[in-house]
């Protein structure tokens, strides 16, 4: 980034398996953002949308920057970022780049249309095509593969991953826009219920939602400066890497982002981290430098990532109960941590935090980015 970037305003839908267009998605929160904003649709000079543009939702439209153009009722520059799971991260860093004054930034999603074997077949072609999914490796799998690693190497309890589980639960349910809003999830439900892939039980994995996210950035100042800005890309496929209990894309884009803000991990107050599974969660504790390599079961287990901790992770409850609906997850990290910074959070508010940080990852550690925010004073 060359100039400080500020966010005017920010907005998410309810993440939810309800029946709703991702035009009515992308309408309603582009609508938020700039009541959130105070502004127009008339002062947006550019936006970047992600969305993943299946063809399990029926809606049978591809080219998604025409309709923000439709619903926007303005003719100029939009493009599409593209990146699975880290699609919303991604088109906000692309964003970040553009020498546009007001920036619009745009994720939505439609993934629950269809019946799981068909989402599942499509969120498979975010994986290696050769041997990941002829052999039908598919993500759960694949991600309990690293969690059976780095449970052999650092001797990584299962525990440890039912508390990730449990605390975005906890924190979930204190979300209205949540996925799990409300609902009371306990340690004997984590415990028992059915296992996935080994160690993995079905709370070790996130949900799948549909929802829409949306971001305002601009070269005017406000309350809230990004600071920081990183992007990594790794090999597709897991197996290919040197130590698959460490995800180099992680630890890169966090190196970026914290050189370009000028600041350490022990600096971050609040912190949306990417729990597609609670391996990941635990293993980014580690690769962002918020503990040392091997002990990110302590971190969680000794209460160090919960509200009242030193490191409140995913008060938004995370892809985990909050909800994962593909490409506006980055975005919606990002909406978690300015209203984190600005104080609107109520029930699961953190304690005046002054630094956030998100994390968004594209299918297994291949696309990365880590953004970092600053409270400014106006």
């Amino acid at each position: 980034m060359n100039k400080p970037r500020f966010i005017k305003g920010v907005a998410m839908s309810r993440f939810s398996a309800d029946d709703v267009s991702t035009q009515e998605l992308a309408l309603e929160v582009i609508n938020d953002a700039l009541k959130d904003a105070s502004m127009s649709p008339n002062e947006i000079d550019a936006v970047v949308v992600s969305t993943v543009d299946t063809k399990t939702n029926t809606e049978r439209q591809r080219l998604y920057p025409a309709i923000v153009a439709s619903i926007l009722k303005r003719k100029i520059p939009i493009i599409r970022v593209p990146a699975v799971c880290g699609g919303g991260g991604a088109a906000f860093w692309t964003a970040l780049r553009l020498q546009y004054n007001n920036i619009l930034v745009l994720a939505v999603d439609r993934v629950v249309s269809s019946n799981t074997s068909k989402i599942t077949h499509e969120i498979m072609s975010a994986a290696e095509n050769l041997w990941e999914q002829e052999e039908g490796l598919i993500f759960p799998a694949q991600n309990a593969i690293v969690a059976q690693l780095h449970m052999n190497k650092y001797k990584t309890p299962k525990q440890a991953l039912h508390r990730i589980a449990l605390k975005n639960h906890e924190n979930g349910c204190l979300n209205p826009k949540a996925r799990f809003y409300g609902k009371k999830i306990t340690m004997e439900d984590i415990e028992k219920s059915p296992i996935v892939a080994s160690p993995f039980n079905i709370y070790d994995c996130s949900i799948s939602v549909n929802g829409g996210a949306a971001a305002i950035i601009s070269f005017d100042k406000t309350d809230i400066e990004v600071l920081g800005s990183g992007m990594a890309t790794d090999n597709i496929a897991p197996f290919e890497r040197e130590d698959m209990t460490t995800w180099q894309g992680t630890v890169l884009a966090g190196k970026i982002a914290f050189k370009e803000a000028g600041i350490t991990p022990e600096d971050i107050n609040v912190a949306e981290l990417h729990d597609a599974f609670t391996i990941v969660e635990l293993i980014a504790y580690e690769d962002l430098g918020f503990c040392k390599k091997g002990e990110g079961a302590n971190f969680i287990l000794e209460g160090h990532s919960t509200l009242q901790g030193k490191l409140p992770v995913n008060p938004s409850g995370g892809l985990k109960a909050r909800g994962h609906p593909i490409s506006p997850t980055g975005v919606a990290q990002i909406v978690e941590i300015v209203n984190q910074l600005r104080q609107k959070c109520d029930t699961r508010q953190v304690k005046n935090p002054e630094w956030g940080l998100t994390h968004n990852i594209g299918g297994a550690g291949g696309t990365t980015t880590v953004h970092i925010f600053h409270k400014a004073e106006i």
